[in-house]
C-alpha cells in the first residue's frame, strides 16, 4: 500500500465520520430538542411513559453511537476501495438510468432494508448471540432519540453491511444512498422518540397501519420478544412475532388530549392547610 493510497483511505474514513456524526446529531439532538424541549408542554398527551430516561442514560448513549459512527465509518471504506478498484460499476451505470429508476431504487432499497433489517435484528435476538450483538441497544428499556445508534460492536457492523451489500447486488445512485440514510436515520430517532406522532383512524388504529409507530418500537424495548420490524408491520405480521396488544396500546397512547389539563391542587391544598 503506497502513501497515497493510505492517506486517501484515511481521508475517506474522516469524510464517512463526519458525514455519519452530522447526519446522527442533527437528527437525534432535533427531535429530542423538538419532542423533549419545545413542544413537550404540548404534546405530553403523546408521550407514551410517564417516566424519562436519565441524563446519564442519554450521555451514555450518545458517546456508544460515537463508537458505532467509527464502525459506520470504516465498514464504508469497502465501497470506496472497490470503487476505486474498479469493482463497484452499479452506481455509474445507474446514474445513467433516469429518474424513474432513481425514484425506484430507492423505495426497493427502503423495502429490502426493512426485510434485511427484521431477519438479522430478530437473529440477534437468539440466546446465543445477544449478549454479544444487541445487549447495550436493550440497556434503553427506556428509549431515547439518543438510542439510535447505541449498538455493541457487531450489531454497529451488521447493520452497516447492509449498504455495502445492496450496493454489491443492485446498480444504484450514490444520490439514493444518501437519501435512503437520511430516511433510516430520521425513522430510527422518531422511534425510539418515546411520543407517538402517528395521527389514528376513527378506530384507534394508526392512520397508516403498514408503517411502524414510536409505540411499536416502544414495546420491543418493554417487552424483547416482538416487534422486530424497522420501517414496516408485515413481517411482525406475517411471522407472529407483533405485540398482541400493539393496537390497543396505540390507541391508549393517541386518545389523550394533547396537552391534558393539570388539575388544580389549590383547593386540597388549601382544605389541607
Amino acid at each position: 500500500m503506497d502513501f497515497q493510497f493510505a492517506a486517501d483511505i484515511a481521508t475517506q474514513w474522516l469524510l464517512n465520520a463526519q458525514t455519519d456524526l452530522t447526519r446522527y446529531v442533527i437528527f437525534a439532538v432535533s427531535v429530542w430538542l423538538a419532542l423533549w424541549v419545545v413542544f413537550a408542554g404540548l404534546l405530553r398527551g403523546r408521550k407514551i411513559r410517564a417516566a424519562s430516561p436519565p441524563a446519564k442514560q442519554l450521555a451514555i448513549e450518545f458517546l456508544v453511537s460515537l463508537r458505532s459512527i467509527a464502525i459506520f465509518s470504516t465498514v464504508g471504506l469497502v465501497t470506496f476501495m472497490l470503487e476505486r478498484a474498479g469493482l463497484l460499476p452499479g452506481p455509474a451505470i445507474a446514474a445513467a438510468w433516469g429518474p424513474v429508476w432513481f425514484w425506484s431504487s430507492l423505495a426497493l432499497m427502503v423495502v429490502a432494508h426493512d426485510a434485511y433489517f427484521y431477519w438479522a435484528h430478530r437473529l440477534m435476538h437468539h440466546p446465543r448471540l445477544f449478549r454479544v450483538f444487541h445487549r447495550r441497544h436493550h440497556k434503553s428499556m427506556n428509549p431515547s432519540p439518543f438510542t439510535a445508534y447505541s449498538f455493541d460492536l457487531g450489531e454497529a457492523a451488521v447493520m452497516a453491511s447492509f449498504v455495502p451489500l445492496w450496493l454489491l447486488v443492485v446498480p444504484t445512485p450514490w444520490g439514493v444512498t444518501g437519501l435512503f440514510m437520511l430516511h433510516q436515520i430520521a425513522r430510527n430517532t422518531l422511534g425510539h422518540s418515546g411520543y407517538e406522532l402517528m395521527p389514528a383512524r376513527a378506530d384507534g388504529r394508526p392512520m397508516f397501519d403498514l408503517l411502524t409507530t414510536t409505540v411499536h418500537h416502544d414495546l420491543h424495548h418493554a417487552q424483547a420478544g416482538w416487534n422486530y420490524g424497522l420501517y414496516f408491520t408485515w413481517w411482525d405480521r406475517l411471522m407472529g412475532t407483533e405485540h398482541p396488544e400493539y393496537h390497543a396500546r396505540f390507541a391508549a397512547a393517541v386518545r389523550k388530549p394533547l396537552a391534558p389539563k393539570i388539575p388544580n391542587l389549590a383547593p386540597v391544598l388549601e382544605r389541607q392547610a
